[in-house]
């Protein structure tokens, strides 16, 4: 049999009242991170707010899977789109917001030279942080 891991988008456990999708755990992928975040149409910037990784040394790639949107790093736009990589190293100050049709967007990302070990919030079954109290 195949070493292989086939699911929908939309049979991936979610977090953040379904918007976030724990795609590198339910496919079973040991050596990155991979989320996949849907954004309503417009969303600002709050919701997908300004950060860094870091506490933690974790760069990222971005890609918009369908939609459009823009990536704000360290002030600076950046159009998100089906034929756009973005990598933003671990440091380095973030936020997305999307466009008029909405954002599925992609996000891949590791520690440089270290074996990738799954943060808890990003692992099967963990609680949904939007459903803890403040």
């Amino acid at each position: 049999m195949a070493d292989m891991t086939v699911k929908q988008v939309e049979d991936l456990e979610a977090i953040f009242y379904g918007s976030f999708k724990r795609a590198g755990a339910g496919l079973e992928v040991g050596s990155f991170g991979m989320n996949v975040i849907d954004f309503p149409p417009d969303a600002g910037e709050g919701v997908y707010p300004d950060h860094d990784h870091a506490d933690v040394g974790e760069e990222e790639v971005y890609l918009a899977w369908k939609g459009s949107g823009i990536l704000t790093v360290e002030g600076e736009e950046i159009t998100l789109d089906q034929d756009t990589l973005v990598r933003v190293g671990p440091a380095t100050k973030r936020k997305v917001r999307s466009g008029p049709d909405g954002l599925r967007l992609i996000i891949l990302g590791g520690v440089p030279g270290e074996v990738y070990e799954r943060r808890e919030r990003y692992r099967l079954g963990a609680p949904d942080p939007a459903e803890q109290p403040a």
